[in-house]
This record gives structure tokens, C-alpha cells and sequence, in this order.
């Protein structure tokens, strides 16, 4: 009996202890949902600051319905496990504000109430395929005013951008009116009829992201007074402007406006003239200045000048049937080149810009120029001519010299006391100075464009944009600053989970330097060699019997043969080093990540069993 009673005792405890386990199991599970430890380098599932700081400041309760098509979606695990990452992002920023914010999550049926209303505030549904269901992926937003903003679907992909969608829809809902800005253009920012390519073409991506945050007014090349009610006046591409427009742009500054100028040596999306043949548009001058209002601000900017830089330079493929190329003039600006103490430029990880031009300060002027995006040491500068008439990348290293001194400032900010460049105007209203100037300019337009920085397609109907670079988190950073707004920059500015290889791209470029040089090399050795030729020909005799090559002439073409195979295989070897280097990187990093972390937990493991058999010795000696 007492075996018996044991078994039974037996059975039965490990009956309750697997019922409590799973009920210790169920309710971990309710008590801790959306629980985490954040471990990352940059705290990537932490709520942001500005987040925090932009929910803070709800006055009236802000209502999100989440939709989610959870049974359609049961064939989709990298979807479904999607989906709750924004479930859980949704219900820390309601735990952040209670009262405030209300989540309601709803799994729209079809032919359902829910559907239509899903449909109705702008959703997409998007269908599976095979006549299964479509599956619902957004979010809606409402507020007490029937103001509502919708998010038509999260797209996966877009991960790094969740938190800032989520964060605009809410402040949208919440906040002020939008600010208004005027926008003055030399560039066809918003789209149309475009008569050079004889057919609609759409806004470019940067236009639309503004849009959404602001109240954009475009504003005429000869406007001579800029509205009393704009905040902010966004210049881009100003060519040959009048003086009464100069003029309206330098009081709108004195009187307390903000302003952002783009100008640019080289604006290669500007097309010259109406229909104009591609001969034509190569050859028309494409540059932007402000002379006048620039040459009282005590600034100096060449608009004949191209900041060429070695550190920066992206590697572009010009051609199908050749191999990517550095391209001096167009940079790909790291953290390293920007300000990370400047709320504009702060975590920003990457920053494509073409053809730049850049600014100097000179010791007259009243304002302080703060960098904002800087070039590199290994940088200098060339006239605009060798950029329009480039016929390949690899042209701009002939002559190059790098600045080892100072770096070129690209893009910045100025500050400070600032009197008007027009002292002979007067009349009502005229403004002559101002205590605190504030100004942000770039010495590039080419960044606004999309093919430097966001990737677009169609989707169901739909323009999916697809960020490679932050030139547009940078731009609308600096417009959200300027009119006063800084919450949305913080949650903006949050970097992303891609880690950059930098070691290798390092190695890519050292070789890239060293096969340039040898290539270089060999095509001196082959004009040297024509030369010879060619002075040989010349003083052959009549003696040679009508031979087409001398015995001389032949021994030298031998001797250009045998040097030609041997700085070939020179070459060949660079590479081979290139890939002997990355090759033995990733080895170190496969040891390092396969053997080496368990090789640390198992020591780490072995020091505490050793420790506590020690301690229980000793224990046992007492």
C-alpha cells in the first residue's frame, strides 16, 4: 500500500505542478504582455524620447483602432509575428498616456461591419491570392474634434520607420495646425506636365513627406512680398531672382522669419527650357546663388566650385557592361561627417548628395556658421565644367588633390545679429537689422531628389517608398526644427538596426586606390611607349627594305608586351590581397560569433560551479 499511496502521491503532484505551470505560464503571459529587455546598442524597442515628450502633450483623447486580419493572415508567420510587434509598440505608447491615448484591436470579418469601416477611413486590403481572403494591415486615428488620419498599411519593410509613422498620426491628430511654409523653387517639386519628357510625372517623395506635415505654399519666382503668415520660407534651386524678390526675402529674415536655402553648382534635375534636347540641357549652365543677400551675410560661396571628396565617394555603375566606379562628386555622407550635436544632423546615419558646393564664413560677418554636414580631409575642390562635361567618373582623379588641412562645409547653420542688404531702401515697414538671424543652408539641391535616397513602386495601387538614405529624415529634421518643433525629430532621428561593414568598405577602397594607381601606371608606360613608336617610325632609313617594323622597333613592342603582362598580373594580385583581406575578416568573425561566445559562456560557466563547490567546502567545514 505504501508503494501505492507513494505512486499516487507521486502522479498527482506532478498533476498540480503541470497545472500551475501552465497557469503560471497563462497568466506570465497577460501580466508581462509587451514586456522586453532591451539589449540592443541603441535601444531599438525602447520608446523614444520625443515620443514620450509628443504623448505628454495630448490635451484631448486621442482613439486608434489597429486592424489586423489575424485569421487570413494564418499561412503568414513572418507577417503575423510582424503584427504583433506593432500590437506591442501600440500598447507601451497606451501604457505611456492612459487616458489619453485608447487602442482598440479588431480583426475585421469579411463582409463585415468592421470591413467596410476599415474600407471607409482608408485601408488597404490587400488580396492574398488563390481566392483566399484580403488581409487588413493599418491603423486609423481619430479625435474628439471627427479629425482622422489613417496609416493604410504596415508594411514590413518599413520596420525602422514604425515608431515615427505611429508618432506622426498621433501628433497629426493632436497637435496645432500645421505650420505653413512657403516654398519658392526653380525645380518642379510637386509634378505635373513635364514638356521636355512630353507626359505626367510625379511629385518627387520629399514633396509628399513635407506635405504631410506642413502646409506647403508655393510661392512665385517674383513675388515681392512674402506673407505675413508664413513661418517658413523654403528656397530651392533660386536662379536670376529679382531685386524686389531679393529684397522680400531678406525683410521676411529681418522681421523674424526662418529660412532654408538649397542652392547648388550643379542642379542635375533642372532641365533647361521647355522641351529642351538632351544636347542642350548638358550644356546650359545649372547652378543657384544668393549674391547679394550672401555677400551681406558676410558668407562666401562659389557657384563655379564642386567639392570632390575620396573618404565620401559612392561607387556608381555608369555603364551596363563595366564595373562600378568611385565617383568623387557624388557622397555618401556617414555620422562621422555631420553634426551629432546639432538636433538636425543628430543619429543621422547616412546622407547622399551630388555635385556639391560649399560655404566659408569670412571674418566680417556677424553671424556664426555651425557645420552641419562637412566633407572629409581627403577632399578638394574643382571647377563645375569637369562635372558637366564628365565622360567617365574615373577622369576626376587625374590632378586630384586632397585638402589634408580643412574640411569643406556642405551644409550649416547661421546664427547671429544680421543687418539688411538693402541699407538703401526705406519705407513703411522696413526692417534694417535683427538681433538673431536663423538660417540653415545646403550647398546641394540633388539630395531633395529621389534617386539619391528612396527607391519607389507600385503597390495595389499604392506609391511604396523604400529609404536607402536619410537625406529625407535630414530635410524634414531641419523644417521641423526652424518652425519649432523638435518631438517628431527625436523619434525621426532613431538609427536603424543595418550595421555597415565599414572595415571592408575601408579594404575595398585601400585596394581600389591601389588598383587605380596601377592602372594609372600601366596607361603612362603604354603613351610612353606609343611616343617611342612613333619616334622610331619617323627616323627608320631607307635601308630597311620597306620593312613595316624595325628589329628596334620590334624589341621595344616586345619589351612594352612582357612590362603589360607583368603590371597585369600586379593588378591581378591587388584584387586577389582585396579578397585574401575580407576573406580573412569574415573567418575572424565566424570564430568569433561560433566559437567564441560559447567558449565565454562556458567559462563563465565552470568560474560559478567552481566557485560554489568552494562555498560548500567550506561550509562543510564548518
Amino acid at each position: 500500500m505504501s508503494v501505492l499511496n507513494r505512486r499516487a502521491l507521486t502522479g498527482s503532484t506532478l498533476v498540480v505542478l503541470a497545472v500551475l505551470f501552465i497557469a503560471l505560464v497563462m497568466l506570465t503571459g497577460v501580466l508581462f504582455r509587451g514586456a522586453r529587455v532591451d539589449l540592443t546598442q541603441d535601444r531599438l524597442y525602447t520608446l523614444s524620447d520625443g515620443t514620450r515628450s509628443l504623448i505628454g502633450k495630448i490635451e484631448e483623447p486621442v482613439n486608434l483602432q489597429f486592424y489586423f486580419s489575424d485569421r487570413a493572415a494564418a499561412n503568414y508567420p513572418a507577417l503575423r509575428t510582424y503584427a504583433e510587434r506593432v500590437r506591442e509598440l501600440l500598447e507601451e505608447m497606451v501604457a505611456v498616456a492612459p487616458g489619453k491615448l485608447r487602442l482598440e484591436v479588431i480583426d475585421p470579418q469579411p463582409f463585415s461591419e468592421d470591413e467596410d469601416r476599415a474600407t471607409a477611413a482608408g485601408l488597404q486590403a490587400v488580396p492574398l491570392g488563390g481566392g483566399a481572403d484580403t488581409l487588413f494591415f493599418g491603423l486609423v486615428g481619430s479625435n474628439a474634434l471627427d479629425g482622422q488620419m489613417a496609416i493604410p498599411f504596415f508594411q514590413p519593410d518599413k520596420e525602422t520607420f514604425l515608431e515615427y509613422d505611429v508618432a506622426k498620426l498621433i501628433s497629426g491628430l493632436s497637435g496645432p495646425a500645421k505650420p505653413k511654409v512657403g516654398v519658392l523653387s526653380g525645380l518642379n517639386l510637386s509634378g505635373g506636365f513635364d514638356p521636355a519628357r512630353g507626359g505626367m510625372t510625379p511629385g518627387w517623395v520629399i514633396n509628399d513627406e513635407l506635405g504631410g506635415l506642413f502646409e506647403l505654399r508655393t510661392l512665385e519666382s517674383t513675388v515681392s512680398q512674402i506673407p505675413d503668415d508664413i513661418e517658413l520660407l523654403m528656397l530651392v534651386h533660386p536662379k536670376n531672382l529679382s531685386e524686389d524678390t531679393l529684397y522680400a526675402i531678406d525683410q521676411f529674415v529681418l522681421r523674424g522669419g526662418r529660412l532654408l536655402a538649397f542652392v547648388d553648382p550643379h542642379a542635375e534635375a533642372e532641365v533647361a527650357g521647355e522641351a529642351a534636347d538632351p544636347m542642350s540641357n548638358m550644356m546650359a549652365e545649372k547652378s543657384s546663388d544668393l549674391p547679394k543677400l550672401f555677400e551681406a551675410w558676410g558668407i562666401s560661396y562659389d557657384p563655379q566650385k564642386v567639392v570632390l571628396d575620396a573618404e565620401t565617394a559612392l561607387q556608381l555603375q555608369t555603364r551596363p557592361d563595366q564595373p562600378a566606379q568611385r565617383h568623387l562628386a557624388v557622397l555618401g555622407v556617414g555620422r562621422e561627417h555631420m553634426n551629432q550635436q546639432d538636433i538636425v544632423t543628430a543619429q543621422l546615419d547616412a546622407v547622399n548628395l551630388s555635385t556639391v558646393g560649399h560655404f566659408v564664413v569670412r571674418d566680417d560677418s556677424t553671424l556664426k556658421l555651425e557645420p552641419l554636414i562637412q566633407s572629409s580631409l581627403s577632399s578638394a575642390t574643382t571647377g563645375v565644367e569637369r562635372v558637366r562635361f564628365l565622360p567617365e567618373p574615373r577622369e576626376l582623379f587625374n590632378g586630384f588633390t586632397p585638402n589634408a588641412t580643412e574640411a569643406f562645409v556642405i551644409a550649416g547653420r547661421l546664427t547671429g545679429p544680421l543687418k539688411t542688404a538693402f541699407p538703401e531702401r526705406s519705407g513703411e515697414g522696413h526692417r534694417a537689422e535683427t538681433e538673431q538671424a536663423s538660417i540653415l543652408l545646403f550647398a546641394d539641391t540633388d539630395l531633395l531628389t529621389d534617386r539619391l535616397w528612396v527607391q519607389t513602386q507600385q503597390f495595389f495601387g499604392q506609391r511604396v517608398m523604400n529609404a536607402f538614405a536619410k537625406n529625407g529624415d535630414l530635410v524634414v529634421n531641419a523644417v521641423d526644427n526652424l518652425v519649432g518643433s523638435s518631438d517628431l525629430i527625436g523619434v525621426r532621428a532613431r538609427s536603424t538596426s543595418a550595421r555597415p561593414f565599414t572595415r571592408v568598405e575601408a579594404l575595398k577602397r585601400q585596394a581600389d586606390d591601389r588598383f587605380r594607381a596601377k592602372e594609372q601606371e600601366l596607361q603612362t608606360q603604354l603613351t610612353e611607349t606609343e611616343r617611342q613608336l612613333t619616334e622610331l617610325q619617323s627616323q627608320r632609313s631607307a635601308n630597311d627594305g620597306g620593312q613595316l617594323l624595325s628589329a628596334e622597333q620590334q624589341a621595344a613592342i616586345k619589351r612594352f608586351q612582357d612590362e603589360k603582362l607583368r603590371i597585369r598580373k600586379e593588378l591581378r594580385q591587388v584584387r586577389r590581397d582585396l579578397d585574401q583581406d575580407i576573406s580573412r575578416l569574415g573567418t575572424q568573425l565566424k570564430v568569433i560569433n561560433i566559437a567564441g561566445v560559447p567558449l565565454l559562456l562556458t567559462v563563465v560557466a565552470v568560474a560559478f560551479a567552481l566557485s560554489r563547490a568552494r562555498r560548500r567546502r567550506e561550509e562543510s567545514k564548518v
